[in-house]
């Protein structure tokens, strides 16, 4: 299974789902919604807009269109949610 999309075809607007570390607890991943933007540092670029933060849109982010997509995913690379996972 291929880790995420890359970033093109995504557009500012689009609402996508990413997988999230907490920070303070590695082990941790979630799903969360996010927006595409137009990062405001680097005209011409996009960014992915979650908790507040910019994050440059880039090959190496698992990015999904949909949260049926992003779930599949999760459950291939952590286990199934439904085993208690975390899942936002």
């Amino acid at each position: 299974m291929e880790l995420g999309s890359s970033k093109q075809g995504y557009n500012a607007g689009d609402i996508v789902h990413v997988f999230y570390r907490n920070p303070h607890t590695q082990n941790v991943a979630n799903i969360q919604e996010a927006a595409v933007v137009n990062h405001p540092e680097n005209p011409g670029e996009l960014a992915i807009f979650l908790y507040e933060t910019y994050y440059p849109l880039t090959n190496e982010m698992a990015i999904y269109g949909t949260s049926e997509e992003a779930e599949q995913a999760y459950n291939y690379y952590f286990g199934d949610i439904s085993e208690g996972n975390s899942f936002e």
